[in-house]
């Protein structure tokens, strides 16, 4: 009978040691806030979600391991063993990783380990994944991407400046990425040989394996253009923005048991729940178990841009139950029209219920949701990413729900409430019928299939995303696609129409 060969383990190294000086920053570039979250917590959260990676190592610069490890408390980041300060060159700091790499290890013992920079924080968990599949076959492995530009090799002429010498043929050229993956023994063995070249210098690790173990083949792993490094000012405004425009993939749906295991006893409050996708999500949290709150114009009454009305629903929600689990508003306006001929009364009446009424929402629910550590649920419109004409009021108050849903998710996280918005695609409900009248069949969908979407983001652990609900591809899953690839999907799509 074989015996099984258990699975080396796999070890990310994030390399945190630079400063902040090319983007003008006093502090390192890694504990700049992009999107909410310092750089490094949303590099640290991606290999944190990884299951191909078993733990974390972070080399920080100098003097700001303490604010590393307040990052690592607050997240809750499982997988990081240890925070240690990287050297005062990229060379002594990945000699340092070996070294505490090699802590603990019986003889014979090898590891896989990727070396990633912490300021590339939109790395995809294919790219991880793709990196310990290959490791499986080598010893040293790259990620890169073809490079799109001509490359120019120039020598300088004195103080007539730059001269083109040289131009490589651009299909054999790449832009290197990282991580940069290795067995320990080959990387470890590489900065041996290293040590004893006085000249030594390296700005990579792949460049150590290759030249000092030549024999050793580097494999290339395809990198992705997201991948990109915050080093210069303009880095720092185009990874916000991919930030905030990235959506992430829908949950999994779970099995009828554990829907109602999930959701007997909670209590629900739907703002918005007359008809269309609350009414939905209301008789489906309903039929699983839970009590719940349905308000609307047309049923109870509520309206949700009185204030004191929205206190009343939540707080005899509380009184009755004992609790409030989940708060979730649908409940908006669609008014199509030049900005130039709408009266006052329907620019009042836009801005009350689409923002100001879920500003309200979420400020009444706040002392209900941290008892319970529930999650608020907002909804956004496929034109959040870009106005449209004659949709000035309809599309700037759906991308102000993606920034508060994003700005309250990182305030409320002490508190363990979870905010997230969910981004339907067009969408067949009353409000849009209303505004459009009948569109052809198929083309839309349906108020069931976004409510039970919304279900699947409520009972998840997900805070601070937008979730794009999308027709299912054909040809491909949406788990195929990395939540940036399908903001660029939903962007093109949103020449199309308005949710």
């Amino acid at each position: 009978m074989s015996q099984r060969i258990a699975k080396p383990r796999t070890t990310a190294v994030i390399l945190a040691g630079g400063t902040g000086q090319r983007v003008g920053l006093s502090i390192p570039k890694q504990l700049l806030k992009i999107a909410g979250k310092a750089v490094i917590e949303h590099t640290l959260t991606t290999f944190e979600k990884a299951d191909s990676i078993d733990d974390i190592i972070v080399l920080m610069a100098p003097g700001y391991v303490p604010d590393i490890e307040k990052i690592v408390a607050k997240a809750g980041f499982r997988k990081v063993s240890k925070i240690i300060e990287g050297g005062s060159t990229r060379n002594e700091t990945t000699e340092r990783a070996i070294a505490a790499l090699g802590e603990g290890l019986a003889d014979g013992e090898d590891v896989n380990v990727l070396f990633h920079d912490a300021v590339r924080p939109l790395l995809s968990r294919r790219v991880i994944d793709d990196c310990v599949t290959a490791l499986e076959r080598f010893q040293a492995v790259d990620v890169a991407i073809p490079s799109a530009d001509t490359i120019i090799v120039t020598r300088t002429h004195g103080e007539d400046g730059e001269f083109i010498t040289e131009i490589p043929d651009r299909s054999r050229l790449r832009r290197g990425q990282t991580p940069q993956a290795f067995k320990l023994s080959t990387i470890r063995r590489a900065y041996e040989v290293a040590a004893g070249d006085p000249n030594f210098q390296a700005t990579d690790d792949c460049s150590v394996v290759l030249k000092y173990l030549p024999d050793v083949p580097i494999h290339v792993v395809a990198g992705d253009e997201y991948n990109m490094k915050v080093t210069q000012p303009v880095d720092v405004f185009i990874a916000d923005k991919l930030f905030q425009l990235a959506s992430t993939a829908t949950p999994e749906q779970m099995s009828e048991e554990l829907y109602r295991e999930l959701l007997t006893g909670k209590t629900v409050v739907v703002f918005g729940g007359s008809y269309g996708i609350g009414k939905d999500i209301a008789e489906l949290a309903e039929s699983y178990g839970s009590k719940v709150y349905a308000l609307g114009r047309s049923t109870t009454g509520t309206h949700v841009e009185n204030p004191e009305e929205v206190d009343d629903a939540l707080s005899k929600a509380y009184a009755e139950t004992g609790r409030i689990d989940y708060v979730v508003n649908t409940a908006g306006v669609l008014r199509i029209g030049k900005l130039a001929e709408t009266d006052n009364a329907t620019i009042e009446e836009a801005l009350k219920v689409n923002y100001l009424a879920p500003v309200q929402i979420a400020r009444s629910s706040y002392k209900y949701l941290a008892e319970t550590k529930g999650q608020l649920l907002l909804y956004t419109s496929s034109s959040y990413t870009r106005g449209r004409a004659e949709y000035s009021l309809y599309s700037s108050t759906k991308a102000a729900m993606v920034n508060l849903t994003q700005a309250l998710s990182d305030e409320w996280a002490g508190e363990g409430i979870r905010v997230n918005c969910v981004n339907p695609e067009r969408t067949a409900t009353p409000m849009r019928t209303k505004a459009f009248g009948q569109e052809p069949a198929g083309s839309l969908l349906s108020s069931e299939a976004v409510a039970r979407t919304s279900l699947d983001v409520l009972l998840s652990e997900l805070t601070g995303h937008v979730i794009d609900v999308r027709q299912q591809d054909p040809t491909a899953s949406a788990g195929q696609a990395s939540g940036f690839e399908q903001a660029l999907a939903s962007v093109l799509d949103r020449q199309d129409g308005v949710a």
